[in-house]
């Protein structure tokens, strides 16, 4: 029996990635539109790696000038997205071609029927099946630490529903399936981050200024939202940010973001709001009981 232990082997992982999207081959004005970002995003996603996406680009880009960007920002570039002459570019500068695959759009919320004068009962949701974006975040199910820097999704960057089905010979109805939320129940102070993976994140509690909630599906705050949130981390449009009281950094779903450098409109600054996308539009909406 051959009892010599290996030098390495081979185990599965995952790794988030941030995907940059280029509008523009002139590294004067990608790094002019690098430094606003992350000045505007601080270290939401400083130290995270990154796939360049160049796929939008028909002039031929400084990879060198523009790796050296990125790296200048904290932001290590691990892959890339391009064609042609580009993708040979980006070759010949150290960087490896990767596929990125589109999450599939979250189901509509399902009801329960009842019968009249009897309450329809919310379905509550369940994780959909991982889906990858430039890759998925190495946190096994959810990640909470002290001082750690920032994270998601550049330019661009599940509630999952699932009804329970009732046999009309039964007698009682099937008992509904437990919501898989990560449920955080303390405030999070200044440099704290948590990540839901594959499912929505429920805050109760105070989210402090410079603490980050990031979720792939829905973020929740029930109390006062002073950091950062970002909801629909791997690209799901429908995810939304909920929360009891609107006072945060900044918010994010999808990758679309907007910093919050000035008081809101005072019908949401410090009340209860909504989050979500309107297109690439991000709107910030009373939520009115």
């Amino acid at each position: 029996m051959n009892t010599e232990s290996l030098a390495l082997d081979f185990k599965s992982a995952t790794l988030y990635a941030i995907r940059v999207v280029l509008h523009s081959a002139d590294p004067e004005h990608l790094e002019a539109a690098l430094a606003k970002r992350m000045a505007d995003a601080g270290s939401f996603f400083e130290n995270e790696p990154v796939v360049i996406d160049a796929s939008r680009v028909e002039d031929t880009l400084d990879w060198t000038a523009l790796v050296a960007a990125l790296r200048g920002h904290n932001l290590p570039p691990i892959g890339v997205v391009a064609e042609g002459a580009n993708l040979q570019a980006a070759r010949e500068a150290g960087l490896t071609p990767v596929e990125l695959s589109t999450p599939p759009a979250r189901p509509a919320p399902v009801v329960d029927t009842a019968p009249p004068n009897d309450v329809a009962t919310p379905v509550p949701s369940v994780p959909a099946a991982a889906v990858e974006t430039a890759a998925a975040p190495t946190e096994a199910a959810a990640e909470s630490e002290a001082p750690a820097p920032g994270k998601p999704d550049s330019d661009p960057l599940p509630a999952r529903e699932a009804s329970n089905a009732t046999s009309a010979a039964s007698p009682t109805p099937a008992a509904p399936q437990s919501s898989s939320a990560l449920v955080i129940t303390k405030p999070l102070r200044s440099g704290q981050r948590v990540y839901a993976r594959h499912t929505d994140l429920v805050v109760i509690g105070m989210v402090s200024q410079g603490a980050e909630v990031i979720a792939d599906g829905n973020v929740h705050v029930y109390g006062p939202l002073r950091g950062k949130a970002m909801a629909g981390a791997r690209g799901d449009t429908s995810a939304r940010i909920f929360t009891t009281h609107l006072d945060a950094e900044l918010l994010a779903v999808a990758g679309v973001y907007r910093v919050v450098e000035d008081k809101l409109d005072r019908t949401l600054q410090n009340q209860p709001a909504l989050v979500r996308l309107d297109g690439d539009t991000l709107r910030i909406e009373a939520l009115k009981a």
